[in-house]
């Protein structure tokens, strides 16, 4: 079974993580109707005691529209089985909780073009120029 989920270098216990099972839409056969195949992944983002108080932030602020009440929920029902629908949860919360915590990327460095790149640029302009204008019918 699945002990917990890990997120860089965290772990998040199982006792954090709520799963919710009802039947599933879709395919199936005769278990369609019985199987409480559909997972539901419940994740208490803003309560959970796994993530360093910056990563939490960091993580509650690029998922504000995507939490309700401060939780993270993962549905997985594309499979016919609990397990494998679990699985899917799990990957999909570990990707979702990745992302959020990723460092923030490097600020860009501006630069200014060179000055062989400049010339170029304008020896290239100046060559269109000449030829555009020396197609030109002289009769007006």
């Amino acid at each position: 079974m699945i002990d917990g989920i890990r997120v860089r270098s965290v772990s998040i216990p199982e006792r954090e993580l709520t799963w919710r099972f009802s039947r599933s839409s879709g395919p199936g056969g005769q278990g369609v109707n019985t199987a409480d195949s559909r997972v539901e992944l419940v994740f208490d983002l803003a309560n959970s005691a796994a993530f360093s108080p910056a990563l939490r932030a960091r993580a509650l602020e690029r998922l504000g529209s995507r939490l309700v009440d401060g939780t993270v929920v993962v549905v997985a029902s594309e499979h016919r089985s609990q397990l494998r629908n679990r699985e899917a949860a799990a990957d999909r919360l570990t990707a979702i909780l990745t992302e959020a915590t990723a460092p923030p990327p490097r600020p860009r460095r501006s630069t200014k073009p060179s000055a062989g790149a400049t010339a170029r640029r304008l020896d290239a302009k100046s060559r269109r120029s000449r030829t555009k204008r020396l197609r030109r019918s002289t009769d007006d």
